[in-house]
């Protein structure tokens, strides 16, 4: 079942993004916001099912005994809850540093078109904006493995 939803999804995001690339070849004039919510919603209900049969659902492993426990390592649902933060961290942090970069970037494009003097103040706060994913990334690395 797992396999079969997961199989749904990757084919509405392939759907999504043919439609789209088809569309925007033939300049197709429609509103964007109810095809995007369109996207969203299938794919979002596909993946909560997908997530109610994981969590609802009877596991089946592919082996028993002595020799699949010595393969697959016990993981707590604290393993799960450091690897779900770490990764959020690390996403969150990234999506802030790419829409900070974007501001501040485009402004200190802006003001060295106007005074050339100012590029090397402009570069240090386009750096402090990409500072922020690497502090994302390092607190995903205390996260994990401290």
């Amino acid at each position: 079942m797992q396999i079969l939803l997961l199989t749904v999804a990757c084919l509405i995001a392939a759907g999504t993004i043919a439609y789209g690339k088809s569309a925007q070849k033939r300049n197709k004039a429609g509103s964007i916001k109810k095809a995007v919510f369109i996207s969203v919603s299938s794919f979002g209900l596909v993946a909560a099912s997908m997530m109610l049969t994981l969590l609802l659902g009877n596991p089946t492993y592919a082996e028993t005994g002595a020799a699949a426990a010595v393969a697959a390592p016990e993981l707590s649902m604290g393993d799960g809850m450091k690897f779900l933060a770490a990764s959020l961290s690390t996403g969150l942090a990234t999506i802030g540093a790419g829409l900070a970069v974007a501001s501040v970037g485009s402004s200190a494009i802006g003001a060295i078109s106007e005074d050339s003097s100012l590029l090397g103040k402009t570069l240090i706060y386009v750096g402090m904006a990409e500072g922020i994913a690497i502090y994302g990334m390092i607190i995903s690395i205390l996260i994990l493995f401290a």
